[in-house]
């Protein structure tokens, strides 16, 4: 594996590691200020409504070079923004701070992936983007498991005084920093393969958006869909932990098990499944697998148990799905202007992000399980689009590279 390869990967693991301490933590520190569960969602949104408006605008700047330098200050403002969440105690001011937050994260969000594209050549692409795409996912579980136990164990809570949960975020804010400075160090232009000869300007990038063919946008709106699912699942899966009495800990636990299924996944069968050349044809069946794995979790009688078993279905799908859909995306964009159309693809993402949490929260103080239903419900509009892109590729008989 090339050295720009496994920086890139490491850099992201770590991202992984520091940008998910605080989340652990994060229903038991808003419930400790007296907030409204709903705000929970709220919190959640505001940061990614940051990420859409923000992914385009870092991606077409970044089209025309120097991401280290884009992706370090976009850190740095992730840091002010959590420094500004764990401190403010003021519900108003953390929404604002969420927003700062998200807006700055969608810098590395988006390059880190732009960049592997480019530093990676086009059969080992799907496969350099899983091996990403795991470094984040393994060090989000680490983050996790981190950030639960430095919260309850005893010998931690005495050193760091993290009984006061904002210390949790303070350590991240500071650690970000060191890590925006790896990230302008070790992320080189140099490493792109085939280089565009001329730099597009910021115009050329936004023609560029505009020009979106119309099955990368169906595509773009299915990813919406499917966000959605993925968010809500994510967050309210954490609170659902919650309120069934198990601890920070538990939680971090749980999820260090998911980022250790998904990087088992990425490693030995997405490079498998990418020797098939039938991309869009398999994540529509990791779709189909994903509403019957979530369908039964959630009903069952002893839900730690399915949790752990069948819901790593889901978990293997998802691991499989992402990576699939970003090189989708990348065989659709034009030479060059990768950054910018990463961009859009991560503002389409976080539009989900946004809506599945804002709905979310109202459907969880309903009932739990409508928030999981809810999640099943957009994986199947996200899956009925697929599947008609499908038919029109296969119509074109263009189906061989999708």
């Amino acid at each position: 594996m090339k050295r720009p390869v496994v920086t890139l990967i490491l850099l992201f693991f770590i991202q992984g590691v520091i940008h998910n301490l605080g989340h652990p933590v994060t229903p038991a520190f808003v419930r400790s200020l007296e907030i409204p569960d709903y705000m929970f969602g709220f919190f959640y949104a505001t940061m990614s409504f940051g990420l859409m408006v923000a992914a385009p605008l870092w991606g077409i700047l970044a089209d025309k070079g120097k991401k280290n330098h884009i992706m370090f200050l976009g850190l740095i403002i992730y840091s002010i923004g959590q420094f500004g969440f764990g401190y403010a105690n003021n519900m108003y001011l953390m929404v604002m701070f969420r927003f700062i937050s998200g807006f700055g994260v969608a810098a590395s969000m988006t390059l880190f992936i732009s960049h592997m594209i480019e530093v990676s050549e086009s059969n080992n692409r799907a496969k350099h983007l899983a091996w990403l795409a795991a470094g984040l996912g393994l060090g989000a579980s680490i983050g996790y498991a981190i950030g639960g136990f430095i919260s309850t164990n005893e010998l931690f809570v005495n050193l760091l005084k993290t009984s006061d949960l904002r210390v949790v975020f303070l350590i991240q804010g500071f650690l970000n920093i060191i890590h925006s400075i790896n990230v302008l160090l070790f992320v080189k232009e140099k490493d792109v393969i085939n280089k565009a000869i001329k730099k597009p300007t910021f115009i050329e990038s936004f023609k560029n958006i505009k020009n979106i063919n119309f099955n990368l946008l169906l595509f773009m709106i299915s990813l919406t869909f499917i966000s959605i699912s993925i968010t809500n699942l994510s967050k309210y899966l954490d609170v659902y932990f919650d309120d069934l009495g198990y601890s920070s800990g538990d939680i971090g636990n749980f999820v260090f098990v998911t980022g250790i299924v998904s990087l088992v996944t990425s490693i030995f069968i997405v490079p498998l499944i990418t020797r098939l050349r039938r991309s869009l044809l398999i994540m529509i069946i990791s779709q189909i697998v994903s509403i019957i794995a979530i369908f039964i979790v959630f009903r069952a009688s002893n839900f730690i148990l399915y949790v752990y078993t069948l819901y790593m279905l889901y978990i293997v799908s998802r691991a499989i799905y992402q990576p699939l859909e970003q090189n989708f995306i990348a065989d659709n964009a034009n030479d060059g202007f990768y950054s910018s159309i990463m961009g859009i693809r991560q503002s389409f993402y976080s539009i989900g992000m946004i809506i599945g949490p804002l709905i979310g929260g109202f459907l969880y103080e309903i009932a739990p399980i409508y928030v999981f239903d809810f999640a099943n419900l957009m994986i199947g509009i996200g899956l009925i689009l697929m599947i008609v892109i499908y038919i029109r590729l296969k119509k074109n008989n263009n189906i061989i590279n999708s």
